[in-house]
Protein backbone atom coordinates (compact mmCIF):
# COMPACT_ATOMS: atom_id res chain seq x y z
CA UNK A 1 0.00 0.00 0.00
CA UNK A 2 1.19 3.39 -1.20
CA UNK A 3 -0.75 5.77 1.17
CA UNK A 4 0.34 7.84 3.91
CA UNK A 5 -0.54 5.78 6.81
CA UNK A 6 0.29 8.83 8.99
CA UNK A 7 -2.62 11.09 7.35
CA UNK A 8 -5.05 8.35 7.05
CA UNK A 9 -4.38 7.66 11.28
CA UNK A 10 -5.01 11.30 11.56
CA UNK A 11 -8.12 11.35 9.79
CA UNK A 12 -9.36 8.31 11.33
CA UNK A 13 -9.08 9.31 14.57
CA UNK A 14 -10.79 12.67 13.67
CA UNK A 15 -13.75 11.38 12.23
CA UNK A 16 -13.77 9.25 15.75
CA UNK A 17 -13.55 12.53 18.07
CA UNK A 18 -16.25 14.48 15.15
CA UNK A 19 -18.61 11.29 16.02
CA UNK A 20 -17.79 11.02 19.60
CA UNK A 21 -19.06 15.04 19.61
CA UNK A 22 -21.98 14.97 17.55
CA UNK A 23 -23.11 11.49 19.55
CA UNK A 24 -22.59 13.57 22.98
CA UNK A 25 -24.30 16.79 21.11
CA UNK A 26 -27.61 14.60 20.78
CA UNK A 27 -27.67 12.71 23.85
CA UNK A 28 -26.00 15.65 26.03
CA UNK A 29 -23.58 13.50 27.74
CA UNK A 30 -19.95 14.44 26.40
CA UNK A 31 -18.24 12.72 28.86
CA UNK A 32 -19.80 9.45 28.05
CA UNK A 33 -19.89 9.71 24.33
CA UNK A 34 -16.04 10.32 24.14
CA UNK A 35 -15.32 7.49 26.75
CA UNK A 36 -17.39 5.02 24.24
CA UNK A 37 -15.88 6.00 21.26
CA UNK A 38 -12.29 5.81 22.60
CA UNK A 39 -13.17 2.23 24.13
CA UNK A 40 -14.47 0.83 21.19
CA UNK A 41 -11.49 2.11 19.22
CA UNK A 42 -9.06 0.71 21.93
CA UNK A 43 -11.16 -2.76 21.84
CA UNK A 44 -10.62 -2.75 17.35
CA UNK A 45 -6.92 -2.19 18.56
CA UNK A 46 -6.47 -4.77 20.73
CA UNK A 47 -8.44 -6.93 18.33
CA UNK A 48 -6.34 -6.65 15.53
CA UNK A 49 -3.03 -7.02 17.75
CA UNK A 50 -4.59 -10.49 19.03
CA UNK A 51 -5.09 -11.41 15.17
CA UNK A 52 -0.97 -10.17 14.85
CA UNK A 53 0.04 -12.24 17.67
CA UNK A 54 -2.36 -15.46 16.14
CA UNK A 55 -0.22 -15.10 12.69
CA UNK A 56 3.21 -14.48 14.01
CA UNK A 57 2.66 -18.07 15.98
CA UNK A 58 1.45 -19.82 12.77
CA UNK A 59 3.34 -17.92 10.26
CA UNK A 60 2.50 -20.49 7.97
CA UNK A 61 -0.95 -18.88 7.45
CA UNK A 62 -1.76 -16.08 5.19
CA UNK A 63 -1.76 -12.83 7.12
CA UNK A 64 -4.99 -11.48 8.29
CA UNK A 65 -7.42 -9.02 6.28
CA UNK A 66 -7.34 -5.80 7.36
CA UNK A 67 -7.29 -2.14 6.72
CA UNK A 68 -5.62 1.24 7.51
CA UNK A 69 -2.52 1.44 9.44
CA UNK A 70 -3.04 -2.60 10.37
CA UNK A 71 -3.37 -4.07 7.06
CA UNK A 72 -0.14 -1.72 6.10
CA UNK A 73 1.60 -3.58 8.75
CA UNK A 74 0.20 -7.19 8.16
CA UNK A 75 1.69 -6.69 4.52
CA UNK A 76 4.99 -5.24 5.51
CA UNK A 77 5.59 -8.02 7.73
CA UNK A 78 4.42 -10.14 5.14
CA UNK A 79 6.65 -9.54 2.66
CA UNK A 80 9.48 -9.12 5.37
CA UNK A 81 9.18 -12.47 5.75
CA UNK A 82 9.32 -13.23 2.39
CA UNK A 83 12.57 -11.63 1.79
CA UNK A 84 13.89 -13.27 5.10
CA UNK A 85 12.94 -16.60 3.73
CA UNK A 86 14.35 -16.70 0.31
CA UNK A 87 17.32 -15.02 2.21
CA UNK A 88 17.34 -18.21 4.49
CA UNK A 89 17.05 -20.40 1.60
CA UNK A 90 19.87 -18.90 -0.06
CA UNK A 91 22.29 -19.11 2.96
CA UNK A 92 21.34 -22.88 3.39
CA UNK A 93 21.88 -23.41 -0.14
CA UNK A 94 25.52 -21.84 0.57
CA UNK A 95 25.73 -24.37 3.72
CA UNK A 96 24.38 -27.16 1.91
CA UNK A 97 27.14 -26.28 -0.64
CA UNK A 98 30.04 -25.67 1.66
CA UNK A 99 29.23 -28.97 3.74
CA UNK A 100 29.15 -30.66 0.54
CA UNK A 101 32.33 -29.71 -1.01
CA UNK A 102 33.93 -30.60 2.82
CA UNK A 103 32.14 -33.87 3.31
CA UNK A 104 34.39 -34.76 -0.36
CA UNK A 105 37.63 -33.45 1.01
CA UNK A 106 40.18 -36.52 2.13
CA UNK A 107 41.83 -33.95 4.54
CA UNK A 108 39.89 -33.34 7.78
CA UNK A 109 38.25 -30.08 8.76
CA UNK A 110 36.98 -29.42 12.31
CA UNK A 111 35.44 -26.33 13.82
CA UNK A 112 35.77 -25.61 17.36
CA UNK A 113 34.81 -22.88 19.54
CA UNK A 114 36.79 -19.93 21.82
CA UNK A 115 36.92 -23.19 24.49
CA UNK A 116 38.03 -25.97 22.06
CA UNK A 117 34.77 -27.59 22.31
CA UNK A 118 33.60 -29.56 18.85
CA UNK A 119 31.29 -27.64 16.87
CA UNK A 120 30.89 -29.54 13.37
CA UNK A 121 33.43 -31.70 11.41
CA UNK A 122 33.26 -33.80 8.03
CA UNK A 123 33.80 -37.54 7.30
CA UNK A 124 37.32 -37.36 6.91
CA UNK A 125 37.84 -35.66 10.16
CA UNK A 126 35.37 -38.52 11.85
CA UNK A 127 37.57 -41.21 10.53
CA UNK A 128 40.86 -39.88 11.09
CA UNK A 129 40.41 -38.73 14.63
CA UNK A 130 38.01 -41.34 15.62
CA UNK A 131 34.62 -38.55 16.28
CA UNK A 132 31.20 -39.71 16.22
CA UNK A 133 28.54 -37.11 15.93
CA UNK A 134 25.74 -38.10 17.77
CA UNK A 135 28.09 -38.20 21.22
CA UNK A 136 31.69 -36.15 21.12
CA UNK A 137 29.30 -32.93 19.72
CA UNK A 138 30.10 -30.19 22.30
CA UNK A 139 32.90 -31.82 23.78
CA UNK A 140 36.15 -30.31 24.54
CA UNK A 141 38.70 -32.11 21.33
CA UNK A 142 41.47 -32.32 23.96
CA UNK A 143 39.55 -35.15 25.45
CA UNK A 144 39.09 -36.81 22.33
CA UNK A 145 42.87 -36.27 20.88
CA UNK A 146 44.65 -37.19 23.84
CA UNK A 147 48.51 -37.04 22.99
CA UNK A 148 49.94 -34.57 25.74
CA UNK A 149 51.89 -32.88 22.47
CA UNK A 150 48.49 -31.79 21.21
CA UNK A 151 47.30 -30.50 24.80
CA UNK A 152 50.74 -28.32 24.53
CA UNK A 153 50.22 -27.28 20.77
CA UNK A 154 46.63 -26.15 21.53
CA UNK A 155 47.35 -23.87 23.93
CA UNK A 156 50.35 -21.83 22.84
CA UNK A 157 49.77 -19.03 21.00
CA UNK A 158 51.98 -19.74 18.31
CA UNK A 159 50.07 -22.14 15.21
CA UNK A 160 52.65 -21.29 12.44
CA UNK A 161 53.67 -24.81 12.46
CA UNK A 162 51.99 -28.25 11.90
CA UNK A 163 51.84 -30.90 14.41
CA UNK A 164 52.13 -34.31 13.43
CA UNK A 165 51.14 -37.32 15.66
CA UNK A 166 50.02 -40.48 15.36
CA UNK A 167 46.04 -41.00 15.26
CA UNK A 168 43.84 -41.85 17.89
CA UNK A 169 42.03 -44.68 16.15
CA UNK A 170 45.29 -46.32 14.51
CA UNK A 171 48.69 -45.83 15.66
CA UNK A 172 49.96 -47.08 12.40
CA UNK A 173 48.17 -43.43 10.46
CA UNK A 174 50.25 -40.51 10.75
CA UNK A 175 48.54 -37.22 10.85
CA UNK A 176 49.26 -33.41 10.19
CA UNK A 177 47.13 -31.31 12.47
CA UNK A 178 47.41 -27.48 12.08
CA UNK A 179 45.10 -24.90 13.71
CA UNK A 180 44.21 -21.21 12.17
CA UNK A 181 42.57 -18.72 14.37
CA UNK A 182 39.56 -17.29 12.71
CA UNK A 183 35.52 -15.11 13.54
CA UNK A 184 35.86 -14.41 17.42
CA UNK A 185 38.73 -16.70 18.70
CA UNK A 186 37.17 -19.63 17.26
CA UNK A 187 39.85 -22.63 15.81
CA UNK A 188 39.94 -24.05 12.47
CA UNK A 189 41.96 -27.54 12.67
CA UNK A 190 43.00 -29.71 9.46
CA UNK A 191 43.76 -32.72 9.40
CA UNK A 192 45.42 -34.79 7.03
CA UNK A 193 46.91 -38.49 6.39
CA UNK A 194 50.93 -37.83 6.07
CA UNK A 195 51.38 -41.68 6.40
CA UNK A 196 52.58 -41.98 3.28
CA UNK A 197 54.99 -39.28 3.68
CA UNK A 198 56.43 -40.04 7.50
CA UNK A 199 57.11 -43.29 5.80
CA UNK A 200 59.64 -42.14 3.13
CA UNK A 201 60.71 -39.79 5.60
CA UNK A 202 61.47 -42.63 8.47
CA UNK A 203 62.97 -44.91 5.12
CA UNK A 204 65.80 -41.72 4.43
CA UNK A 205 66.09 -41.49 8.04
CA UNK A 206 66.78 -45.41 8.24
CA UNK A 207 69.21 -45.05 5.29
CA UNK A 208 71.20 -42.48 6.05
CA UNK A 209 71.36 -43.98 10.15
CA UNK A 210 72.06 -47.43 8.61
CA UNK A 211 74.96 -46.26 6.15
CA UNK A 212 77.06 -43.95 8.96
CA UNK A 213 77.05 -46.76 10.98
CA UNK A 214 78.23 -49.79 8.29
CA UNK A 215 80.77 -47.08 7.07
CA UNK A 216 82.33 -46.11 10.78
CA UNK A 217 84.13 -49.52 10.95
CA UNK A 218 85.82 -49.47 7.52
CA UNK A 219 86.39 -45.70 8.33
CA UNK A 220 87.73 -46.81 11.82
CA UNK A 221 90.35 -49.36 9.99
CA UNK A 222 91.55 -47.10 7.41
CA UNK A 223 92.37 -44.17 9.90
CA UNK A 224 94.12 -46.34 12.58
CA UNK A 225 96.03 -47.82 9.85
CA UNK A 226 96.87 -43.92 9.06
CA UNK A 227 97.64 -42.89 12.25
CA UNK A 228 100.28 -45.88 12.24
CA UNK A 229 101.75 -44.54 9.30
CA UNK A 230 102.18 -40.99 10.46
CA UNK A 231 104.06 -42.64 13.76
CA UNK A 232 106.52 -44.04 11.41
CA UNK A 233 107.10 -41.24 8.90
CA UNK A 234 110.62 -41.20 9.40
CA UNK A 235 110.48 -44.52 7.50
CA UNK A 236 108.35 -42.77 4.83
CA UNK A 237 109.33 -41.63 1.95
CA UNK A 238 109.14 -37.74 1.81
CA UNK A 239 106.88 -37.73 -1.29
CA UNK A 240 104.15 -39.54 0.73
CA UNK A 241 104.36 -37.24 3.98
CA UNK A 242 102.26 -34.85 1.94
CA UNK A 243 99.57 -37.40 0.80
CA UNK A 244 99.53 -39.35 4.49
CA UNK A 245 98.71 -35.75 6.32
CA UNK A 246 96.01 -34.79 3.69
CA UNK A 247 94.43 -38.36 4.08
CA UNK A 248 94.83 -38.13 8.01
CA UNK A 249 92.62 -34.94 7.83
CA UNK A 250 89.88 -36.03 5.14
CA UNK A 251 89.51 -39.02 7.76
CA UNK A 252 88.87 -37.19 10.54
CA UNK A 253 86.34 -34.72 8.86
CA UNK A 254 84.53 -37.79 7.30
CA UNK A 255 84.44 -39.34 11.13
CA UNK A 256 82.96 -35.90 11.88
CA UNK A 257 80.44 -36.26 9.78
CA UNK A 258 79.73 -39.63 10.59
CA UNK A 259 79.12 -38.96 14.08
CA UNK A 260 76.98 -35.76 13.34
CA UNK A 261 74.82 -38.00 11.14
CA UNK A 262 74.41 -40.62 13.71
CA UNK A 263 73.30 -38.06 16.35
CA UNK A 264 70.77 -36.39 14.17
CA UNK A 265 69.59 -39.37 13.22
CA UNK A 266 69.32 -40.33 17.01
CA UNK A 267 67.71 -36.83 17.57
CA UNK A 268 65.03 -38.03 15.09
CA UNK A 269 64.01 -40.94 16.38
CA UNK A 270 62.62 -39.19 19.65
CA UNK A 271 60.26 -36.69 20.77
CA UNK A 272 61.76 -35.83 23.80
CA UNK A 273 64.96 -36.49 25.77
CA UNK A 274 65.04 -39.85 27.70
CA UNK A 275 66.71 -38.20 30.79
CA UNK A 276 65.31 -34.95 31.32
CA UNK A 277 66.41 -33.70 34.46
CA UNK A 278 68.01 -30.16 35.28
CA UNK A 279 70.48 -29.08 34.26
CA UNK A 280 73.42 -26.75 35.50
CA UNK A 281 73.74 -24.41 32.21
CA UNK A 282 75.95 -21.88 33.83
CA UNK A 283 78.42 -25.13 34.49
CA UNK A 284 77.94 -26.49 31.15
CA UNK A 285 78.55 -23.03 29.26
CA UNK A 286 82.00 -22.84 31.55
CA UNK A 287 83.36 -26.06 30.26
CA UNK A 288 82.20 -25.09 26.75
CA UNK A 289 83.98 -21.92 26.96
CA UNK A 290 87.13 -24.10 28.06
CA UNK A 291 86.90 -25.79 24.60
CA UNK A 292 86.28 -22.64 22.38
CA UNK A 293 88.97 -21.06 24.05
CA UNK A 294 91.48 -24.10 23.20
CA UNK A 295 90.19 -24.38 19.74
CA UNK A 296 90.84 -20.40 19.28
CA UNK A 297 94.03 -20.40 20.63
CA UNK A 298 93.76 -17.03 21.79
CA UNK A 299 92.96 -15.60 18.53
CA UNK A 300 89.75 -14.48 19.97
CA UNK A 301 87.54 -12.20 22.88
CA UNK A 302 85.32 -15.16 24.73
CA UNK A 303 83.26 -13.57 27.70
CA UNK A 304 80.56 -15.37 29.36
CA UNK A 305 77.31 -14.29 31.77
CA UNK A 306 75.16 -16.84 33.07
CA UNK A 307 72.72 -16.96 35.87
CA UNK A 308 73.49 -19.83 37.93
CA UNK A 309 70.36 -19.89 39.53
CA UNK A 310 69.09 -20.93 36.19
CA UNK A 311 69.02 -24.36 35.55
CA UNK A 312 66.98 -25.79 32.45
CA UNK A 313 65.16 -29.66 31.94
CA UNK A 314 66.90 -31.75 29.75
CA UNK A 315 69.40 -33.64 28.16
CA UNK A 316 72.91 -32.41 29.57
CA UNK A 317 74.83 -34.28 26.70
CA UNK A 318 71.70 -32.94 24.05
CA UNK A 319 72.24 -29.61 25.44
CA UNK A 320 76.05 -29.95 25.01
CA UNK A 321 76.03 -30.64 21.63
CA UNK A 322 73.56 -27.55 20.31
CA UNK A 323 75.65 -24.96 22.78
CA UNK A 324 78.55 -26.23 21.40
CA UNK A 325 77.69 -26.36 17.92
CA UNK A 326 76.92 -22.40 18.64
CA UNK A 327 79.71 -21.43 20.47
CA UNK A 328 82.45 -23.41 17.99
CA UNK A 329 80.54 -21.97 14.93
CA UNK A 330 81.28 -18.38 16.36
CA UNK A 331 85.05 -19.39 16.93
CA UNK A 332 85.24 -20.52 13.32
CA UNK A 333 83.79 -17.88 11.02
CA UNK A 334 84.96 -14.52 13.60
CA UNK A 335 88.21 -12.73 12.21
CA UNK A 336 91.25 -13.33 14.50
CA UNK A 337 90.86 -10.33 17.08
CA UNK A 338 86.83 -10.89 16.90
CA UNK A 339 85.18 -10.38 20.27
CA UNK A 340 82.33 -13.51 21.30
CA UNK A 341 79.65 -13.35 24.03
CA UNK A 342 77.62 -16.05 25.49
CA UNK A 343 74.75 -15.04 27.61
CA UNK A 344 72.70 -17.23 29.69
CA UNK A 345 69.50 -15.87 31.15
CA UNK A 346 65.84 -15.86 32.00
CA UNK A 347 62.62 -13.66 32.53
CA UNK A 348 59.21 -13.87 32.71
CA UNK A 349 59.35 -15.52 28.91
CA UNK A 350 61.62 -18.31 29.78
CA UNK A 351 65.63 -18.46 29.61
CA UNK A 352 67.21 -17.35 26.98
CA UNK A 353 70.81 -18.54 25.67
CA UNK A 354 72.73 -15.83 23.23
CA UNK A 355 75.75 -16.91 21.56
CA UNK A 356 76.96 -13.21 19.68
CA UNK A 357 79.91 -12.95 17.04
CA UNK A 358 81.86 -10.19 15.39
CA UNK A 359 81.81 -12.34 12.42
CA UNK A 360 80.99 -11.87 8.64
CA UNK A 361 77.50 -12.16 9.37
CA UNK A 362 74.91 -13.55 6.70
CA UNK A 363 72.78 -12.35 4.53
CA UNK A 364 69.30 -12.17 5.06
CA UNK A 365 68.05 -14.46 1.71
CA UNK A 366 69.95 -17.54 3.84
CA UNK A 367 68.82 -17.37 7.17
CA UNK A 368 65.42 -19.04 6.75
CA UNK A 369 67.71 -21.88 5.27
CA UNK A 370 70.08 -22.27 7.73
CA UNK A 371 69.16 -25.30 9.76
CA UNK A 372 68.68 -27.12 7.12
CA UNK A 373 70.89 -30.65 6.29
CA UNK A 374 74.14 -29.75 4.46
CA UNK A 375 73.15 -25.86 3.52
CA UNK A 376 76.14 -23.83 3.61
CA UNK A 377 76.12 -19.88 3.03
CA UNK A 378 79.83 -20.32 1.58
CA UNK A 379 80.96 -23.66 0.73
CA UNK A 380 84.76 -23.28 0.52
CA UNK A 381 84.29 -21.24 3.84
CA UNK A 382 82.66 -24.53 5.38
CA UNK A 383 85.49 -26.70 3.51
CA UNK A 384 88.35 -24.72 5.16
CA UNK A 385 86.70 -24.31 8.80
CA UNK A 386 86.21 -28.12 8.59
CA UNK A 387 81.93 -28.08 8.88
CA UNK A 388 79.80 -30.67 7.84
CA UNK A 389 76.73 -28.98 7.18
CA UNK A 390 75.02 -30.28 9.86
CA UNK A 391 75.40 -28.26 13.31
CA UNK A 392 72.63 -26.03 13.04
CA UNK A 393 70.63 -29.03 12.07
CA UNK A 394 71.46 -30.68 15.12
CA UNK A 395 71.01 -27.36 16.80
CA UNK A 396 67.28 -27.12 15.93
CA UNK A 397 66.38 -30.78 16.69
CA UNK A 398 67.79 -30.52 20.50
CA UNK A 399 65.90 -27.15 20.79
CA UNK A 400 62.56 -29.04 19.83
CA UNK A 401 63.60 -31.80 21.93
CA UNK A 402 63.47 -29.29 24.44
CA UNK A 403 60.51 -27.23 23.54
CA UNK A 404 62.58 -24.41 22.50
CA UNK A 405 63.45 -22.38 19.14
CA UNK A 406 65.90 -20.80 17.61
CA UNK A 407 66.09 -17.24 16.59
CA UNK A 408 69.11 -15.84 14.11
CA UNK A 409 69.82 -12.14 14.11
CA UNK A 410 72.52 -11.33 11.64
CA UNK A 411 74.36 -8.45 9.78
CA UNK A 412 76.19 -8.71 7.17
CA UNK A 413 79.96 -7.01 8.09
CA UNK A 414 78.51 -7.08 12.01
CA UNK A 415 78.33 -10.40 12.93
CA UNK A 416 75.88 -12.31 14.06
CA UNK A 417 73.73 -13.20 16.85
CA UNK A 418 72.23 -17.27 17.88
CA UNK A 419 69.03 -16.65 20.35
CA UNK A 420 67.73 -20.04 21.87
CA UNK A 421 64.33 -19.36 23.87
CA UNK A 422 63.48 -22.04 25.98
CA UNK A 423 59.73 -21.43 27.46
CA UNK A 424 59.18 -21.30 31.44
CA UNK A 425 57.76 -24.82 31.60
CA UNK A 426 61.44 -25.89 31.32
CA UNK A 427 63.04 -23.55 33.54
CA UNK A 428 63.81 -24.32 37.61
CA UNK A 429 64.91 -21.79 39.37
CA UNK A 430 68.17 -23.09 42.07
Amino acid sequence: MNQDWRGILLRRLLLLLGACLLLGLVTGQYAWALVLGLAGYLYWNLRQLLRLHHWLKNADELPPEGSGVWGEVFDQIYHLQKRNQRARGRLQAVIDRVQESTAALKDGVVMLDRQGNLEWWNRAAGQLLGLKRKQDGGQPITNLVRHPRFKEYFEQDNHREPLELPSPVDDHLRLQLQLTLYGNGEHLMLVRDVTRLHQLEQMRKDFVANVSHELRTPLTVLTGYLETLQDNVDDIQPRWRRALQQMQQQGARMQNLLNDLLLLARLEATDYPADSKPVAVDLLLLSIRGDAQALSADRHRISLEADATVRLKGSESELRSAFSNLVFNAVKYSPEGGEIRIRWWADAEGAHLAVQDSGLGIEARHIPRLTERFYRVDASRSANTGGTGLGLAIVKHVLIHHRGQLQIDSTPGKGSTFTCHFPPAQVVRR
